[in-house]
C-alpha cells in the first residue's frame, strides 16, 4: 500500500491509498481522484517524507481504545452535534444549490441551509466562491 500527500487546485491538503504509484497515475488519469473537501480533480501528488517502518516507536505513541464510558460519551456528542444541525437549518432538499446560490447573491434571506446537491452541482457552487460542506444525510428516523 503506497500512501501519497496530495493537495487540490483550491488549497486543501489530503492523504490517498494506492496500491502503487502506477496506480495512482491511472486513476488521476481517468479522474477518479478527487479533493474530499471540494470535489476538484485537479489533483497533484505533494512531496512527502519516506515512510519508515518504526513499529516500536509507533506502540508507543499509540493511543488507547475508548474506554466503553468515554465511547458512549463521544457517540452522544455526535449525535448532539447531528441534532442541532438539524434543528437549526432549513431543509431545502433538490433545490439546495439554487437556494445557496440565491443567498449567496443576495436573492434570498441569509439562513442555514441543508439539501441534496450533484456532485456537478457541489463543484459548481464552489467555483462560484459559495461554501459549502459535504456530508452524509442523516437517517429519516429518529435519532436515538
Amino acid at each position: 500500500m503506497l500512501v501519497l500527500n496530495l493537495g487540490c487546485s483550491q488549497g486543501h491538503r489530503f492523504e490517498g491509498w494506492f496500491g502503487s504509484a502506477d496506480d495512482f497515475e491511472s486513476q488521476q488519469g481517468r479522474g477518479l481522484v478527487a479533493c474530499p473537501v471540494c470535489a476538484s480533480s485537479e489533483v497533484q501528488r505533494l512531496p512527502s517524507a519516506p515512510r519508515l517502518n518504526v513499529a516500536k516507536l509507533r506502540e508507543d505513541r499509540t493511543p488507547a481504545a475508548p474506554q466503553p464510558d468515554e465511547r458512549r460519551q463521544l457517540q452522544q456528542a455526535a449525535l448532539q452535534a447531528v441534532r442541532q444541525m438539524l434543528a437549526k437549518t432549513e431543509d431545502v432538499g433538490e433545490r439546495f444549490a439554487e437556494e445557496a446560490r440565491r443567498i449567496h447573491y443576495g436573492e434570498s434571506e441569509e439562513r442555514a441551509i441543508r439539501g441534496r446537491a450533484s456532485r456537478d452541482d457541489a463543484l459548481a457552487l464552489a467555483e462560484e466562491g459559495i461554501k459549502i460542506i459535504a456530508l452524509p444525510e442523516p437517517l429519516k428516523s429518529t435519532l436515538q
